[in-house]
């Protein structure tokens, strides 16, 4: 049976995105296949993590009642979908009682369509050029075709580097799918990095690409919540 490891599995808060708010169990696995430069998040295989198989992680989670009065279950990282063999191991184990949310960085469509079926949320990342240092708007256009039909939403995670060119791409996949985009600043000391106007601006001018956007800053940092 396949194994992963894991970084860190707790109950919070969603703080991202239109079902921030909610109660979660977040699961966060170790490693990724893209190096972006706003990136804030511990999820090496430096330090303490877990290396566990399926059950075990199933079992664990059971025996700390990490289960009860949730939302959802978030995968998260790192990126998710490079564990694509242990997840279609474990995801079967929640029984379809409880809605799986995957936050990904949307370029591993092949991964994706192997647990489609159990996963009920999708929170996509669009990287652009100047966060992740790579052109990936063909291969996240590949992973949205693979997930059309599903409960997705499109994050797209902006400093003062980004360009309209940049915006504009975004809005036009989004707009293409039919997805509703959440613009969210990077954070610094659990403040956004670029100033109100600047967010103003960068929120008035993807409108008037796709109206279905809105800006969301991770709330869950704003609250200092873990």
């Amino acid at each position: 049976m396949h194994r992963a490891k894991i970084k860190e599995y707790f109950v919070s808060v969603q703080g991202e995105g239109p079902y921030v708010g909610y109660r979660q169990l977040f699961i966060r696995f170790c490693g990724c296949n893209l190096n972006c430069a706003y990136c804030d998040t511990d999820f090496s295989v430096s330090g303490d993590y877990f290396e566990l198989s399926p059950i075990e992680l199933f079992n664990l989670l059971n025996e700390e009642k990490m289960f009860r009065n949730i939302h959802s279950v978030s995968l998260t990282g790192g990126e998710p979908l490079m564990h694509v063999d242990f997840l279609k191991d474990f995801l079967p184990l929640l029984g379809g009682k409880i809605p799986v949310y995957l936050e990904t960085n949307a370029t591993l469509p092949e991964k994706l369509k192997e647990i489609l079926e159990f996963v009920y949320i999708i929170s996509a990342d669009i990287k652009s050029p100047s966060s992740s240092g790579q052109n990936l708007f063909d291969v996240h256009e590949k992973f949205f075709e693979v997930c059309r039909d599903k409960n997705v939403f499109i994050k797209f995670v902006f400093d003062n580097n980004v360009t309209d060119l940049e915006l504009k791409k975004v809005c036009e996949i989004a707009k293409k799918f039919n997805f509703e985009l959440i613009l969210s600043p990077v954070m610094k000391n659990n403040k956004p990095l670029v100033d109100a106007l600047f967010m103003q601006k960068v929120l008035e001018s993807a409108v008037s690409f796709y109206s279905k956007t809105r800006l969301i800053p991770q709330v869950h940092k704003l609250l200092d919540i873990e």
